[in-house]
């Protein structure tokens, strides 16, 4: 008989940052399982400077930490501090050459801060995560959903171009 072995909230986790980065040209990414290491190999070192910064380096699930590491092709040590500010300028450049983004706005509000919107291609992206509520095991979520998880303290809107609007 078939045993019934579902993936780890960490695995799903990893999977969700393969899916993000997976079309970038200049974004490899790997799962250390042995380790519980997420390794982000970055062509771009102002590309890997910025998802440094915006990324967790460490991210618990109970008593389980997943490490995540940016490792720039330059070799270079950037902080892990979040920035200050959070500007679509800083999104253009983390994604860059990816095709699942669209584009980045940052506009004043009436209280004189400002407001980010990060917006992601209208499209639905599916990765295995043992979900036995669809026949695939797949699940099926939009960019935003995956961006919202992987970026978990940063200060910006996440959201999906339009593709079709109904009035």
């Amino acid at each position: 008989m078939a045993k019934l072995k579902l993936s780890p909230p960490w695995c799903i986790f990893y999977r969700e940052i393969q899916a993000m980065f997976e079309e970038d040209p200049e974004i490899h990414v790997v799962y250390d399982e042995d380790n519980e290491i997420v390794k982000i190999y970055v062509e771009n070192s102002e590309k890997a400077e910025i998802l440094t910064q915006l990324l967790p380096t460490r991210k618990m699930f109970g008593r389980v930490g997943l490490d995540i590491q940016v490792i720039p092709a330059d070799g270079a040590e950037y902080s892990t501090e979040l920035p200050d500010k959070f500007d679509a300028e800083m999104f253009e450049k983390a994604f860059e050459g990816n095709p699942v983004f669209s584009y980045a706005k940052t506009f004043p509000n009436l209280f004189g801060a400002v407001v980010t919107y990060v917006v992601f291609q209208p499209e639905v992206v599916q990765f295995y995560a043992d979900d036995i509520s669809d026949i695939n095991g797949l699940r099926s979520t939009l960019y935003e959903n995956i961006a919202v998880d992987i970026f978990e303290e940063i200060p910006v809107n996440f959201c999906t171009d339009k593709l079709r609007v109904w009035s």
